[in-house]
């Protein structure tokens, strides 16, 4: 059993400060390569051994084996939303218990917990770690590789922060973003309108049929959320674009969902609407992370963890496709804090240990079992 004494939290806050201070935005390969290497060094410095920095055109994946036969996979992302130059006017710091900086909650905290918490094993060879660099901005570059590592592992542990109060993270519903992209005929607005076609007019119109889409007692939500529209505010708009988020809870309704977006029909017919996107993420079933959860509230309390409770949550993340393979996925394994994406992101410091011991328990007794089988399937209904 590893207990929470084993960690240091004055290493373990050098090495996040270390990771916050080496920004990481999505899509920029070079910060994401200065970033890789960095993690890459803190892996040699407490694992013993280097990951393989895997190329792509979003920048470097980080993959770390531990040489056996795999058993778990440790799944995170180090790319961040925070855009450069958020750490000069937010700089790493700890105040009153609380590390803050971007990127710090999610997730170079997580980062740092794993890699910890991977250190302490006596037996490293079961587990690999996969660092993706894009999962902020869909994981279209990493989603294959996840996946097949996910499958080849048998188990998924992933680092995405904690809910509320610490809570694991045992269910998400799918997500996308569909654009509809609507084509009409400028014109003046004042002096002859009638020869335009307005586009805005006719999203306005559609509106209503989209947000009627949703099915709330299934927990499918529709919601338009950002919106652009013309040129200037005396001519009619030739074009309006609009955003639609979309989450659905079981698998059966991202079907139904894209095909009702595709079935809407513009007013004016010379008026074009088209339509762009998907439900990419789909949904992880509370059935992926039964077996999973159990064995982590076996270990919470040795781990300093009183009452580990696991929800469900609106979120993706990459749990959502390792679930979808057939693979026993448990998800929220990483900080504790709050305020993801914006200007209070937060750690709460005193709580790294005891997650980092939780997790290397985790890893410790999937390695003494036998790779978990795939699912069987995963439930179209709650």
């Amino acid at each position: 059993m590893i207990s929470a004494d084993r960690f240091s939290l004055e290493a373990m806050l050098t090495d996040l400060e270390a990771l916050v201070s080496c920004e990481s935005p999505s899509k920029d390969v070079e910060r994401l390569t200065v970033h890789a290497r960095l993690v890459s060094g803190l892996m040699v410095r407490l694992l013993g051994s280097a990951p393989e920095l895997i190329d792509s055109p979003v920048g470097p994946h980080i993959h770390w084996k531990g040489g056996g036969e795999p058993k778990v996979l440790i799944l995170g992302h180090h790319d961040t939303v925070h855009p450069v130059g958020t750490l000069s006017r937010l700089p790493f710091a700890v105040v009153d218990g609380k590390a803050s900086g971007p990127g710090v909650f999610d997730m170079k905290a997580g980062i740092v917990q794993a890699i910890h918490a991977v250190a302490a094993l006596e037996d490293k060879s079961h587990v690999e770690i996969l660092f993706t660099a894009d999962e902020e901005v869909g994981s279209h570059a990493s989603r294959a590789l996840l996946e097949e590592r996910a499958v080849a592992c048998g188990a998924a542990l992933v680092l995405e922060p904690s809910a509320d109060g610490g809570a694991l993270k045992i269910g998400r519903k799918g997500t996308g973003t569909l654009t509809l992209s609507i084509e009409g005929r400028a014109s003046h607005a004042g002096l002859e309108p009638e020869k335009g076609i307005n586009s805005l007019v006719e999203l306005a119109a559609l509106i209503p049929q989209i947000v009627a889409i949703a099915n709330p007692e299934l927990g499918t939500t529709v919601t338009p959320t950002l919106a652009s529209s013309g040129t200037a505010d005396n001519v009619v708009p030739a074009l309006t674009t609009c955003a639609v988020d979309v989450r659905v809870a079981i698998p059966a309704e991202k079907p139904r969902v894209e095909a009702a977006f595709a079935a809407l029909k513009v007013q004016h017919p010379e008026a074009r609407l088209t339509i762009s996107g998907q439900i990419g993420r789909p949904p992880m079933h509370e059935s992926a992370a039964t077996e999973l959860f159990a064995i982590a509230q076996k270990f919470a309390a040795s781990a300093g963890i009183e009452n580990l409770d696991g929800i469900s949550v609106g979120g993706g993340s990459d749990g959502n496709f390792t679930a979808a393979v057939g693979v026993q996925t448990l998800d929220g394994l990483g900080a504790v804090g709050g305020g993801a994406h914006g200007d209070t992101e937060h750690v709460v410091v005193a709580t790294m240990p005891s997650r980092a011991a939780l997790l290397a328990n985790l890893c410790q007794d999937l390695g003494s079992m036998a790779k978990r089988p795939p699912l069987v399937s995963v439930p179209a209904s709650r």
